[in-house]
């Protein structure tokens, strides 16, 4: 056998691993969308008041998830408010809007940016390993020809988070935007949070709310 075709199968081997490496570096996403069809080019928020409210079951993810919504806030020009005075009897449920508009009134808010995290996916296992050449498949490592191998995931339990956040005009009560995004199972909870909100404000300024 020429020493081309011996290493043919090594490389389809290789060819597959980083075709699964690649696919299980998923990254956040914009799941859905809705903008309201009224919107126009009037509802801009830049340089305006805008109140922010996270949920969440942990209040830790929560208080991430505020920080990293204000700072997304402030980097679309608007100025980012606290719903600090703001009291949800179930941690974690989603508050109707209305509920933050008396504090949002007292701020002088033009609009109420809410959002929900929500547990999307959780990997609790130690990673896939699928052997070729042996056709083996187990766990914790993918293995390619003789003793090569690649560890998929550290064995530790991750969590993916996704949030349904919403935009609601004070004035008229009207929602004007909603979207859900989510991220793949990370240990970085605030790294997650972060791309959450960027993802999602990034879509609410182009569909023109700053």
């Amino acid at each position: 056998m020429s020493p081309t075709a011996a290493t043919r199968p090594l490389l389809a081997a290789t060819a597959l691993v980083s075709a699964l490496l690649v696919g299980g570096c998923a990254s956040t996403r914009l799941d859905a969308q809705w903008v309201d069809p009224q919107l126009g080019g009037t509802a801009s928020l830049r340089g305006t008041k805008v109140l922010v409210a996270c949920e969440a079951f942990e209040s830790v993810v929560k208080q991430i998830c505020q920080d990293q919504l204000a700072a997304e806030v402030v980097a679309r020009g608007a100025v980012p408010v606290h719903a600090s005075k703001v009291v949800n009897p179930e941690p974690g449920r989603p508050l109707p809007a209305e509920q933050y508009f008396a504090a949002a009134r007292e701020a002088g808010a033009k609009a109420v940016l809410s959002a929900t995290v929500m547990l999307a996916a959780r990997d609790l296992s130690p990673g896939m390993s699928i052997g070729i050449g042996g056709f083996g498949i187990g766990t914790g490592r993918v293995g390619v020809g003789g003793g090569v191998s690649v560890p998929i995931g550290g064995g530790q339990p991750t969590a993916g988070y996704a949030t349904d956040n919403r935009i609601t005009d004070v004035a008229s009560g009207r929602l004007l935007w909603t979207a859900k995004a989510s991220t793949p199972p990370s240990a970085d909870i605030n790294a997650q949070l972060g791309s959450l909100a960027k993802t999602a404000l990034g879509a609410a300024e182009k569909a023109g709310l700053f």
